[in-house]
């Protein structure tokens, strides 16, 4: 079996690091409907309009949008829809195992009146 080069796992880490800001993960879900400019982005997540271009700039440099100017504006698209699946793929396993806790808290207190 190949090992893994550290650079490559310094380039998953960095994509995840990408995602693992929830400011970040609220204006990609923003972009999942169409393309925005920053003041529909503003509005639509409720974040100040500072934040939100900080957070453009990273997801731009990132490779996850791209940005498209017209006009006075400036037009924001998502160029990597698998981060969509991505998400989903964590968001189920998330509820599995937050399920398979619950039946944990389920199974203990039921142990706990048979005491």
């Amino acid at each position: 079996m190949q090992e893994t080069s550290t650079a490559a796992i310094a380039k998953v880490s960095d994509y995840f690091k990408v995602l693992s800001e929830v400011s970040r993960l609220l204006v990609l879900c923003t972009l999942k409907s169409g393309t925005k400019n920053v003041s529909e982005i503003v509005e639509s997540t409720g974040l100040g309009q500072a934040n939100v271009s900080k957070h453009l700039k990273i997801l731009t440099q990132a490779g996850f949008i791209e940005r498209t100017p017209k006009g006075v504006s400036v037009y924001y698209q998502i160029t990597d829809p698998v981060v969509f699946q991505l998400c989903e793929l964590v968001s189920h396993r998330l509820s599995i195992h937050l399920e398979e806790q619950a039946q944990h808290s389920i199974d203990l207190k039921s142990f706990q009146r048979s005491m």
